[in-house]
């Protein structure tokens, strides 16, 4: 253990960090960045849409009932919302317990997730297909296509599975009932939203007009906004109470209820405007992986605009990443300042390696797919035996709904991740931290060497 605390990634370490115990922590808290213009904007806004849609919905839920009446019309809510909210119901319970084995087997729960998904998206493809319909068609050759790549790219990951296992097991820590509570409370909440809004898609798809198209698109938005929020939300309370946990070394030392209630009062602006950047920049660098990948170095032309595209990527994370929660969570810091100061810990440390092969967000973007093909393989099972015509947009929507709910319920997990990784960042000599990650790091510098 000595030997590789003294390696040149973690000695380089030394001195450049003073560990922070809660009490000051809570200190740094009363200095908090006042919410910029933005943020203010953005949670005014976020509140805003929340309510708007959501009486948008109710009045197209009886808007769809009474269309239903009208003889000509060929809408049936009896064969539409079950099926539908069938789907609903399924995520929020098959993303809670995913969250419960992740948290009490991490083991199972990884690799559960990446041999699910792939297989449950190709279940999917091949209802899609099924319907009869040409966008059921397209559908479903896309999800066999993302089946087949999910499938390689588990093969390609299984290596760090044990080293996945390893860190999700030891950040999540022995305190685990307060989040599995929060969670499930968040869940229910989520799961009764989602049904509203669906609902609201269900009577919009009554009249099907062009004006109908644009609202369930503006539904559909609202409702992924609203969950990345959600999500957010409990990424920032979890990262905020593992932190100080990791840096106190005292399992009971922040209170959940209270983090989840200072998150609503100070940093909303922060997760509101994280939840918009992060999802577009972990896109953008992801494509940015992916394509580099593909490309090599064999072309020239082809490899300089890749390459750009890399550097573009590399400067965008540093402007908006999940590391940064952290810091909004401990110290209140704004979202861009955030993701810039943890990354800048990362680079400094040497841990930049570490990082890109974390595959935290790997397992709960599996977790998203499995869960969302799950949700979509049971409404639209049902309603391709009730109404043929319904199969593919429940399909669609169920997988949606299933993805999102799934992505808010194993945020806990992930947001332990992130504090696990920025607190041994802060102070990597600290003795409350194990060898996991001195040993990877060693493991990644002796095989670049």
């Amino acid at each position: 253990m000595a030997r590789i605390m003294d390696t040149p990634v973690i000695a380089a370490k030394q001195g450049a960090h003073i560990h922070k115990n809660p009490t000051f922590v809570e200190e740094e808290r009363i200095a908090i960045e006042k919410p910029k213009i933005t943020g203010k904007i953005l949670v005014i806004l976020f509140y805003m849409q929340l309510v708007l849609v959501a009486l948008l919905a109710v009045v197209l839920i009886i808007r769809g009932f009474i269309s239903s009446r009208v003889k000509h019309r060929d809408f049936h809510p009896l064969d539409w919302y079950p099926p539908m909210l069938t789907a609903v119901g399924l995520s929020g319970i098959a993303g809670f317990t995913w969250q419960i084995m992740a948290q009490c087997r991490p083991s199972n729960a990884i690799k559960l997730a990446f041999w699910l998904g792939p297989l449950l998206t190709c279940a999917m493809g091949v209802l899609l297909i099924c319907t009869g319909s040409s966008s059921g068609l397209g559908c479903g050759v896309l999800s066999i296509f993302v089946s087949v790549v999910q499938s390689l790219y588990a093969c390609w990951a299984s290596p760090r599975f044990e080293h996945a296992t390893a860190v999700l097991a030891v950040s999540i820590g022995s305190q685990r009932l307060k989040s599995i509570l929060l969670t499930g409370v968040v869940m229910v909440i989520s799961v009764g939203y989602c049904g509203v809004l669906v609902s609201g898609i269900g009577g919009a798809t009554s009249t099907g007009t062009q004006i109908d198209r644009v609202q369930i698109a503006v539904i559909l938005l609202s409702m992924s906004w609203t969950l990345q929020v959600i999500r957010n939300v409990l990424q920032v309370t979890g990262s905020r109470v593992r932190h100080v946990n990791f840096s106190s070394g005292d399992e009971t030392d922040m209170d959940t209820c209270t983090a989840f209630k200072d998150v609503f009062r100070h940093s909303m602006g922060s997760v509101c405007t994280g939840s918009i950047l992060v999802p577009i920049v972990t896109l953008i660098r992801g494509s940015a992986r992916a394509v580099n990948l593909i490309a090599g170095d064999s072309d020239e032309f082809l490899f300089s605009c890749t390459d750009c595209y890399s550097g573009v990527a590399s400067r965008l994370v540093t402007c908006a990443n999940r590391w940064g929660f952290v810091h909004v969570g401990v110290y209140g810091k704004g979202i861009v300042r955030a993701s810039s100061d943890t990354w800048e810990m990362f680079r400094t440390g040497g841990m930049e390696a570490l990082i890109d092969s974390d595959l935290t967000s790997s397992f709960c973007f599996f977790c998203g797919v499995a869960v969302g093909a799950l949700s979509a393989l049971a409404g639209g099972s049902w309603a391709l035996v009730v109404h043929k015509d319904y199969a593919t947009e429940i399909c669609v929507y169920g997988f949606l709904v299933g993805y999102f709910m799934s992505r808010v319920s194993i945020a806990w997990p992930q947001a332990c991740v992130s504090a696990y990784h920025v607190a041994f960042a802060e102070n990597p000599q600290s003795a409350r931290f194990d060898a996991t990650i001195p040993v990877r790091l060693e493991k990644l510098y002796r095989n670049q060497a």
